[in-house]
């Protein structure tokens, strides 16, 4: 990966960078607010700010040193942290590395109210989300706040103060940003969520996506769905709605790229059947045996779409065309201009039978392929 440096030229190539978790981030909040409230005060900043997010921080306050989930001590700049009242209050802005989130650069803040009988108490403030469907771990009504953070942040605390405390954390335009999440999708309604396993952002993080697919399956399985609909992105997302209305919305799950870990995942939970519905380019590469179909680790094969083609009868020009196809896209187009009856139907059966084999489970099958624009070219179904 390349970056340019201010004068337009192009940098040399260096690794990623990861950042922290919105956990990590917001207990990085916390314990700055609560040092202002107990007296201990900040450290200093030294040397320059991180620089994704320098131009953030219109005031700095100082610094906190804070122990991830992970054991890794590191520390953060804090943007504002005073004293209120009988309340602590600061501000700290993410930086998530080189991961494209939209958390990135946001602003997490808590608020500190000291108690006197040792218990800590964790509250959701403005642009944090609420809970309002089962499957995520969290007591519905509560604040979108999971464990890994949430324990982070009890531990921080109680070293701080032996009188417990309650804390309220919020993020600022989180619930403007939250739109830009499948968060509602999830029953996380009004904001964000505070999340982070180790507080560590992995640039372009599968895991975090990972993550995001289990949790939509999990929370379809406890709505009492035991058909879930996985499709590769939002566009194929809104045309098998259109498809299959009579399932419930969270039956439907964004899998991405993630294709054998999302079947994985919805044999585990018991679900008896999974509804594929995506474009060519990527029932291609399932339909070759790929369980990850991002454009960077797989091409189509395009030799396999020229056998396909055989299969329904396809003539020996035709056939060659298509093997040599560019892309996906390509061979449909080459497809539909021919007129060859039962290629879409045959290409989504083939993915059926390639992803049955790869389960470790009983569960159906089923497949969709649709046009860019929304109609379905092809299926495959179980009478």
């Amino acid at each position: 990966m390349q970056r340019s440096r201010p004068d337009g030229s192009a940098s040399q190539k260096r690794p990623l960078r990861t950042g922290y978790t919105t956990g990590a981030n917001a207990c990085a909040a916390v314990c700055a607010a609560t040092r202002v409230l107990v007296g201990a005060g900040l450290e200093p900043w030294e040397g320059p700010l991180p620089e994704l997010t320098a131009d953030r921080y219109d005031t700095l306050a100082g610094s906190v040193l804070i122990t991830l989930p992970n054991g890794d001590r590191v520390r953060f700049p804090v943007r504002v942290a005073e004293r209120r009242g009988d309340i602590g209050y600061a501000a700290v802005i993410k930086d998530g590395g080189d991961d494209p989130d939209c958390t990135h650069r946001a602003e997490l803040w808590a608020q500190v109210r000291l108690r006197d009988d040792g218990r800590i108490e964790l509250l959701g403030g403005e642009g944090v989300g609420v809970v309002t469907k089962p499957g995520l771990g969290l007591p519905v009504g509560g604040p979108a706040i999971n464990d890994g953070p949430r324990l982070n942040i009890l531990d921080e605390v109680a070293r701080l103060t032996p009188h417990g405390a309650d804390i309220t954390l919020g993020i600022t335009n989180g619930e403007e940003l939250a739109t830009k999440t499948l968060n509602a999708r999830l029953g996380i309604l009004g904001g964000l969520s505070i999340l982070g396993t180790t507080g560590i952002v992995h640039p372009y993080s599968t895991a975090a996506f990972r993550a995001s697919v289990a949790q939509g399956i999990d929370v379809a399985h406890n709505q009492g769905a035991d058909h879930v609909v996985l499709t590769t992105g939002g566009r194929s997302e809104r045309f098998a709605m259109e498809l299959l209305p009579h399932l419930p919305e969270p039956a439907f799950v964004q899998m991405g790229d993630f294709i054998g870990f999302a079947l994985d995942h919805a044999v585990r939970v018991g679900m008896r059947a999974a509804t594929i519905v995506g474009m060519i380019g990527k029932l291609s590469k399932m339909a070759d045996g790929r369980t990850m179909t991002h454009a960077a680790a797989s091409e189509v094969n395009t030799a396999l779409l020229g056998e396909v083609a055989r299969g329904v009868g396809a003539d020996d020009a035709l056939c060659a065309a298509i093997a040599a196809g560019n892309t996906g896209r390509h061979v449909q187009e080459l497809v539909v201009a021919a007129g060859l009856d039962g290629f879409f139907d045959a290409l989504c059966e083939r993915v059926s039978i390639v992803l049955s084999a790869h389960l470790k489970g009983p569960m159906r099958v089923e497949v969709f392929l649709v046009d860019f624009s929304g109609p379905a070219l092809g299926r495959f179904l179980h009478e």
